[in-house]
C-alpha cells in the first residue's frame, strides 16, 4: 500500500475519521507526544503482533517520529498478512511542522 503524508493524515483526524493508528515508538516517546491510536513500540512487535486486534484487511497507519520504524514495522505487518498497511512518511515531526 502506499504511504501516507503528513497533510492527508491530519485532514483525516480533522473530518473525524475514526482511523487505526499504530505508533510504533517507545512507551516514553508515546507518552510525552502523540496524536492517538494504540502503542506498541517496535521492539515489541513481533512478540506482540497477535495482541494488535486489527482485521488483516483494516487500513492501518503506522508512526513513528520521522518514519523509519514505521517504515519497518509496515514491513512486518505486511510479511504477516495485513493487507493495507501506510506508512506516515515524515512521521509525528511532519505533523509538528503542518501544526507550527
Amino acid at each position: 500500500m502506499s504511504p501516507i503524508n503528513s497533510k492527508e493524515l491530519l485532514t483525516r483526524i480533522q473530518n473525524g475519521e475514526s482511523l487505526n493508528l499504530l505508533d510504533v515508538r517507545e512507551s516514553i516517546e508515546y507518552h510525552t507526544y502523540n496524536i492517538g491510536g494504540t502503542n506498541m513500540p517496535l521492539s515489541t512487535l513481533n512478540n506482540n503482533i497477535n495482541q494488535l486486534g486489527y482485521n488483516k484487511t483494516d487500513e492501518i497507519i503506522v508512526i513513528c517520529k520521522v518514519g523509519l520504524r514505521s517504515q519497518t514495522a509496515t514491513t512486518i505487518l505486511t510479511e504477516h498478512g495485513y493487507l493495507q498497511v501506510r506508512n506516515l512518511t515524515g512521521g509525528l515531526m511532519a505533523i509538528q511542522k503542518l501544526k507550527q
